[in-house]
């Protein structure tokens, strides 16, 4: 099958200007690409007045177990992306020894969601990556092993420094599992049981990833307060192992914090100045997602969900971590210092019982319970053993406009695809392209295209995609520069934007207009070579 799209503006993805074109594709392949003379084609799009790019790719996605559930992932083929780099933040789905798949779950399901029918004994990436192609999935899917899965293999779910011999358990446990095909080694240190790693423990892991040639990815220890001190950690621990950095959602927390923006750009130059490889994902919102539990002081993890259900039901326990949320940990980010009771809104619940509280703040739950707002927040979170989403307004627009620009930028959604979610998982490429590039003019066209194509395809070493070019797997996303546009709100999230006309995956013509094939499932998992 021949499929011609003719007609089009063909912006490629390496940050060249768009030029007049066609691109004739065979197949799962880009045969030509250019001014085409009358090609035969079996089937022809005409795609005047409209742009011609590559897939878009997501450098931060959770659809780790959400691929199971709904194979389609329609939220990200709607949006343009065709290809989602999984096994985020630190905490994903493999390795998962045996004894360790209920706490596990528990510990997984406020940002991932859960599954009762999946069948969880897979143990390593390797049969992970199996399973996701055995299930099948609309989006090609890469993964990047996760540190604490790691760690958890090497010396469980308990605070604490690593030892010698775990440390050297853990790189070899991150090499077996690199070798399946993971494109990176990510970490998320305010997540369990990640921020109980010292420098020491990064930099030899990081090590094992250096000589993999893969990027640490890695949520820093501190977006807030103590940013500064978490961004030197992060430079250190590139310098000393040699890994290739790329930040996680990269961003400043907490109003009160904006002084600190200059120093943070700063380190950033700093880093490029020493040679030191660094690059980082943005969503362009000035709120984030992701698990209602991180509220809660380190100490109050230790050990795993179960423990901390434990405490949660303790009186002791609890008027701790009041004191701690009250008057803040140094080096801990403190959601509530920096969003606010009343910036903090809950996502998702894994109960029934609950359901009446998504979509409120911590104030209006603490008003429905009629109690103060963080002793309700401790029963929900007792109560739904910890499997609760949320969403935190923290940052300020200028921000987002000043690392949209940054040469280091790509986009991502960074995306939680449960309960009542951030509106980013049905529109973070679309508003990039129609709020900042068309309406705000923060950067243009072609730059942003690259920014969603060729720059993350070559920072994590995704061959054959990301760039318009004979050969290459013929995933294509096909809009309207004059239209597109995200439409989802805080209240309303779940709509699909304006503006995407076209997406093929592989070939396969998975989004035509407003009609999306369910049946497709033309995604590829993709091992790093």
């Amino acid at each position: 099958m021949k499929t011609l799209i003719k007609n089009g503006m063909l912006i490629d993805g390496t940050g060249a200007p768009g030029t007049p074109g066609d691109l004739l594709m065979e197949g799962e392949r880009i045969v030509a690409v250019g001014r085409l003379e009358s090609p035969h084609a079996d089937v022809v799009v005409d795609a005047a007045g409209l742009a011609v790019a590559p897939g878009f790719i997501d450098t931060h996605s959770h659809s780790d177990l959400e691929v199971f559930k709904e194979p389609e992932l329609a939220p990200k083929l709607r949006q343009g992306i065709t290809t989602e780099i999984l096994g985020q933040d630190g905490i994903s789905m493999a390795p998962l020894p045996q004894q360790f798949i209920s706490p596990w779950r528990k510990n997984l399901a406020g940002l991932d969601g859960d599954k009762d029918d999946l069948d969880w004994t897979y143990g390593t990436t390797e049969n992970y990556l199996n399973l996701l192609e055995k299930n099948g999935s609309g989006t090609n899917l890469c993964y990047l092993v996760p540190h604490g899965n790691v760690r958890m293999e090497a010396r469980g779910l308990g605070s604490g420094v690593a030892d010698a011999a775990e440390l050297r358990r853990m790189c070899e446990i991150l090499a077996r599992e690199l070798e399946a095909g993971g494109f990176g080694f990510s970490t998320g240190l305010i997540y369990m049981p990640c921020a109980y790693a010292d420098t020491r423990e990064m930099v030899e892991t990081c090590k094992v990833a250096a000589k993999f040639d893969v990027p640490f990815v890695i949520h820093q220890r501190s977006e807030a307060d103590t940013i500064v001190d978490s961004m030197h950690e992060v430079i250190n621990i590139g310098r000393d192992s040699g890994v290739k950095v790329h930040f996680s959602h990269f961003k400043l927390c907490g109003k009160n914090n904006a002084h600190l923006f200059p120093q943070v750009i700063a380190l950033l130059e700093q880093a490029k100045k020493e040679g030191i490889r660094v690059s980082f994902d943005q969503y362009p919102y000035v709120a984030g997602s992701t698990m209602l539990g991180v509220i809660l002081p380190p100490w109050a993890h230790d050990g795993g969900t179960d423990k901390l259900v434990e405490r949660l039901g303790n009186a002791e326990d609890r008027k701790r971590m009041v004191h701690d949320i009250t008057h803040g940990i140094h080096g801990w980010d403190n959601f509530v210092a920096f969003a606010g009771l009343d910036g903090i809104f809950v996502t998702s619940v894994k109960t029934a019982r609950n359901t009446d509280v998504v979509g409120k703040n911590l104030v209006q739950l603490g008003e429905m319970r009629g109690k103060e707002p963080l002793e309700a927040t401790f029963d929900l979170l007792r109560e739904e053993e910890n499997a609760v989403g949320m969403v935190d307004f923290y940052g300020l627009e200028e921000h987002v406009k000043t690392l949209i620009a940054r040469p280091e930028m790509n986009v991502c959604t960074d995306g939680l695809l449960g309960g009542t979610p951030h509106p980013r998982v049905y529109g973070a490429f679309p508003r990039v392209l129609g709020k900042y590039v068309r309406e705000e003019k923060v950067l243009p066209l072609h730059e942003a295209v690259r920014k969603m194509t060729g720059r993350p395809a070559a920072v994590f070493g995704i061959e054959g995609r990301g760039v318009l070019r004979p050969g290459n797997y013929a995933d294509i996303v096909v809009f309207d520069p004059a239209t597109i546009i995200d439409k989802g709100t805080f209240t309303e999230p779940r709509q699909f934007p304006d503006g995407i006309a076209h997406v093929f995956v592989n070939g396969a013509h998975t989004v035509n207009g407003a009609n999306l094939d369910t049946t497709a499932l033309a995604g590829k998992v993709l091992r790093k070579k």
